[in-house]
């Protein structure tokens, strides 16, 4: 009987670690969460540059509504007059992702066109940040 239960502990224990070794293997992935103005962008972008500088891996998704968009239209720059276009560029080809609210566009009358080509188009920022969360794992964060 006593060989039963250790055979029992042995195969919970291998199961234990099975479970914890799938867990950290695991990809992270983190939405950013932006809605301030071109003001705070070049924080919020060096933010995800050095989370994957970090972690290399991570699956990032840049999520922005309100005055949050401003950075990924076309033309715009920084405080110090360089165009936010060089660095969307560079962090999409690392793999991050850009997205950016119809909703807003709509509101402040800006045609779809004027978006940046890196950046995709969904009908709701905030809608699009609960459903990355609630449906694809993602993590929230906002710088």
């Amino acid at each position: 009987m006593n060989f039963y239960r250790h055979l029992k502990t042995l195969g919970a224990s291998l199961l234990l670690a099975c479970a914890s070794s799938l867990a950290l293997a695991q990809e992270v992935k983190v939405v950013y969460h932006v809605n301030t103005g071109i003001e705070t962008t070049a924080a919020i972008l060096n933010n995800v540059r050095n989370h994957l500088s970090a972690d290399p891996t991570a699956k990032i998704a840049v999520v922005t509504h309100g005055p949050g968009i401003d950075f990924l239209l076309e033309g715009a720059k920084d405080s110090k007059g360089r165009e936010f276009s060089g660095v969307v560029g560079d962090l999409s080809s690392k793999g991050v992702q850009f997205r950016v609210c119809n909703n807003t566009l709509q509101t402040r009358n800006i045609d779809a066109s004027k978006v940046q080509m890196e950046a995709k188009v969904v009908p709701s920022g905030v809608a699009e940040v609960a459903r990355l969360q609630a449906k694809e794992g993602y993590v929230y964060l906002k710088p």
